[in-house]
Formats: structure tokens, sequence, C-alpha cells
């Protein structure tokens, strides 16, 4: 009889049951955790490349903690969030949409891409590579300029007739640099890429053949017909085509479209949103990882969603409660050694060392810049050069030399304003006021925060660990 009751408690509590693959290892507020997603979790989080690695008993209490979050981010209604829906159906479209479209469709695209390319330029005279030499002139240049480069690119064309090299010509006198050093060859081109004057002539030429002087926008040229034939071959460019479908988003369109097939297929009501749902249940339950990368991503949206709300964005609004913390805990702000919190300045007139002085004085000190750029700094004059903050011996030369009077310290002249001062309080034992260190009271008044909240939940939603799953982890 004892051994009917163990074994029922087995099968009721979750514990390991005789041919069972994927045992429960938790139960958190009542919802089954299998061993596979705590092991996909703990395995992700202490990779090779995690510096703080943690044991599995050590990760337990975090992946609960985690989980306690997310709970309660569920029972707030954040996964309802039209907001959250979005990003999160967004980044499980990204893992879903490529299984509606195989490297066959790609491959059929980018060969239609080609031929239709490759219709167009071979009935429309095909590719040609001529040479060129070219003398710029702009249009409507004096009647004198244009005599000029028409007489030298006439003297040019004289010479290559008697002989001359074409390339090396091209070298020496062409403005069109980028082709000059080429020996004056141009890439290879198709209608429509260029000047109509230029395209007229040279598709007008056999290969070999040297054109007369002519003219166009650009200037005046000389071409020689290096090369002409068809459109380039399909494998040499595979790789462009495929840098174009992506880039263009056909691959996508493609796949809309064999959502939108498959939607013709399904009873009235059905959308792609339902395609996509029932494909992303198919391929989540043959692959745990895809699975399990799903889920993380949908838990960590909910929990910095409520982290936000609980703990990041309350804490650095809630003044008072960072003032009482800073109150409740001054001690731990304690300094090792003096600070100056003031400004450092330099002006140009020394009647400014009072004024700004007396701008400041009795002002919070939060307001002092703003105050000092508008009563002394304007769009058109810069009258003073300020420094503010909590400065430590080191930190600033005027600081050092004025206030903590370090001999050595060296300060830098700065040009224009010769007269440096100084403006504030020493504090000797530590800050005033949260304000003063605010990053730090935040960041641990967050922390406070986080830890009430998680005791909290710890109260509020039972926990169960099956120690006995526990000890199989990364083991079976």
């Amino acid at each position: 009889m004892k051994i009917y009751a163990l074994l029922t408690a087995m099968l009721l509590n979750g514990g390991m049951v005789f041919g069972q693959t994927d045992p429960v290892i938790m139960k958190i507020a009542g919802r089954p955790v299998s061993r596979s997603e705590f092991e996909y979790s703990y395995n992700k989080n202490n990779s090779a490349s995690v510096i703080d690695k943690k044991s599995i008993v050590d990760y337990v209490d975090l992946f609960i903690n985690y989980k306690l979050k997310v709970k309660a981010a569920e029972d707030a209604h954040l996964d309802t969030l039209t907001s959250f829906q979005k990003e999160f159906e967004s980044y499980r479209d990204q893992q879903v949409r490529p299984s509606f479209i195989t490297e066959a469709e790609v491959e059929a695209e980018a060969h239609k891409i080609y031929e239709s390319e490759r219709q167009r330029i071979d009935n429309n005279g095909g590719m040609i590579r001529p040479s060129h030499i070219l003398l710029l002139l702009k249009q409507n240049a004096p009647a004198k300029a244009a005599e000029i480069v028409k007489n030298r690119i006439d003297s040019i064309y004289n010479a290559l007739k008697k002989g001359a090299n074409f390339q090396e010509l091209a070298k020496k006198y062409s403005d069109d640099k980028g082709s000059a050093v080429q020996g004056g060859l141009l890439p290879w081109i198709v209608k429509g890429q260029t000047y109509k004057e230029f395209e007229d002539v040279a598709y007008s030429m056999k290969k070999g053949e040297m054109s007369k002087p002519f003219s166009s926008p650009a200037g005046y040229h000389i071409i020689l017909m290096t090369d002409k034939g068809k459109f380039f071959s399909y494998d040499s460019l595979k790789n462009n085509i495929y840098r174009f479908i992506e880039q263009r988003g056909i691959r996508e369109q493609i796949i809309d479209r064999n959502l939108d097939s498959i939607v013709k297929t399904l009873p009235e009501g059905a959308t792609r949103e339902t395609v996509l749902d029932e494909r992303a249940s198919d391929m989540s339950e043959k692959d745990s990882n895809l699975k399990y990368l799903i889920q993380e991503y949908h838990d960590g949206l909910l929990l910095y969603e409520i982290s936000n709300r609980k703990i990041w964005e309350k804490a650095a609004k809630d003044e008072v409660g960072l003032e009482n913390y800073f109150k409740r805990h001054k001690k731990s702000y304690a300094w090792d050694e003096p600070r100056f919190k003031g400004i450092a300045y330099h002006v140009k007139d020394a009647a400014d060392v009072s004024a700004v002085k007396k701008s400041v004085k009795g002002k919070p000190f939060q307001e002092w810049a703003s105050i000092l750029r508008k009563t002394f700094n304007n769009d058109s004059t810069i009258r003073i050069r300020v420094e503010k903050g909590i400065f430590k011996k080191g930190d600033n030369a005027v600081v050092d030399k004025m206030v903590f009077h370090v001999d050595t310290a060296q300060i830098k002249q700065i040009k224009d304003y010769p007269i440096d001062a100084i403006f504030g309080k020493k504090l000797k034992k530590g800050p005033e006021t949260y304000e003063d260190v605010k990053s730090k009271v935040i960041s641990d008044y967050q922390d406070e925060l986080e830890k009430v909240w998680i005791e909290a939940l710890r109260k509020k939603y039972p926990v169960e660990v099956y120690q006995d799953i526990l000890a199989t982890v990364n083991k079976h």
C-alpha cells in the first residue's frame, strides 16, 4: 500500500515517471516547468563565454524569480498590450516566416530577374566596353574656351591617326581621371547608362574601331571600341542578384504570396496570422530550442515591461523614495576623502568673477548650469567657460589649486579667458543630498525595490522544486 501511495504522490507532484523523457522539474504558480526548459535557460546563461557562471543550485533561485516576474506581468495583463503583441509577433515571425519559402523558389526568382534583364539588354544592342579620351567642357562655355578644347581634341586625334598609343594619350590627357589610369578603359556599358550622344556613337562602332572627336554634355570624346558582347552569364551575376533580392525585400514578397495562397485554402476568417500561429506551434513541437527561444523572447519582453514599471522607472522618478532611502543609508555614501561641490570657471572680465557667484548663490545646485547659460552665454556671446560637478582631488586643476591647495597642480590657460575662479563648498564627510550621488542611490534603491518585490511574489505564488529531477539536470 505504501508503494502505491508513493507512486501516486510522484505522479501528482510532477516527479519522475517511468518512461517520461522530459519530466517536470518544478512548478511555479501552479505552472509546470519541464527539465528541458530549465536546462535550456541554465546552459544558455552559463555558456563558455559567460564570466559569472552559476551552479545549478544557485541558478534555481534566479530562474524562479524570473518566472515569478513573468507571471506577475501576465496577471497584470501586460501581454495584452498592443505594443507587446506587435513586438513579440515581429520577433516570432522572424523565426517562422523563412519556413514559408524554399531555396528553389529563391533560385527561380533569381533566374527570372536575370532572364528579364538579359532580354532587355541583348534586345537593345547588347553591351559595349569602350575606352575614351575626354576633354571636359562646360555647357554654354564661351566660344573662345570651346575653340581651345576643340583644337586640343583634334590634335590628340591627329596624333592617334599617325600611330600614337591610345592608352598612353588617355593617361596623359584625359580629364576622366577614373578611366585615365586604366588607359581610358570604361566599365561595361548598356544603353541608358550614359549620355545619348556618347551611346549613339559608341553603339555604331565595331570592335577595334576608333571614332572621330565628338561632343556630349560632358565635353569632347574620342572612343576606341575595346569590346562588344551579349549580357553576362547567370553564374557570374548570381551573387549580385541574390543581394538584389535581399535588398529589395523580394524574399519577403514571395513569403507573403505563399502565405496568401495558404490562407485561400483555409476556412473563411483565416488570416496570415492564423497560418503563422499554426506554423510556430508546429515548429516548436519539433524543435525544443526554437520553442524556448520564442518563449524566452516572449517572457523577456514581459519582464522588461513590468520591471520598468515596478523598479527602474519607478525608482528614477520617486524623488521622495530616493531621498528617504538616502537618509536611511547615508553612511554608506561617505567619502574617503573630501569633495568640492561647485563650479570651476574662466572669465574674460574680472567683474564677471563676482557676477557668476551672485547669479547662483542660494539657488539649487542642479539649476546652476541653466542659470549660467542664460545669464552669461547666449547664442552670440560666450562670456564664461564653466565646469560644474562634484570634484575629488585630481579631477580638475583649478579645483586642485584653489580648493585642495595642491601646489603641483598645473592650470591650463584657456585662450581669451585668462581669469580662473571657483564657487561652491567643500564637503568633507560625504554628499549633502541624494542628488550628489544620484545614479548610485537610484541603483541601490532599485535593488531594494526588487528585493521587496521578490519577497512579495514568493509569498503570493506557490513554488515547488523537485530535487530528484533537479539532480538529473545535464546528466540524463
